[in-house]
């Protein structure tokens, strides 16, 4: 059984769920990947985003994703870590 992750309070949707939708199976009405993505990017602990992304996911997806995120220290950190994993650990994604 998943546990309610404490990042998505306001909707009935727990990890295998959450999966599901980051994975693209599935859709629960506007909740989609897109949103799945954006949601983890802007309220998720870093080490969740990872777990559950992935960098490959991250550095692909940041471009398309970025103006969605509200918060500029956000912003900059995962400015910094795309650039980081592309300059100096290549081999990660």
């Amino acid at each position: 059984m998943s546990t309610k992750l404490a990042y998505i309070w306001d909707y009935d949707i727990d990890e295998d769920k959450l999966r599901g939708i980051l994975a693209g199976e599935t859709t629960m009405g506007k909740l989609d990947k897109r949103w799945a993505t954006i949601r983890l990017l802007e309220y998720a602990p870093y080490h969740e985003i990872v777990r559950l992304l992935g960098y490959r996911e991250i550095v692909e997806q940041w471009p398309g994703l970025r103006e969605n995120i509200r918060s500029q220290a956000r912003k900059r950190g995962f400015d910094f870590l795309v650039e980081w994993l592309k300059k100096k650990h290549p081999e990660k994604i």
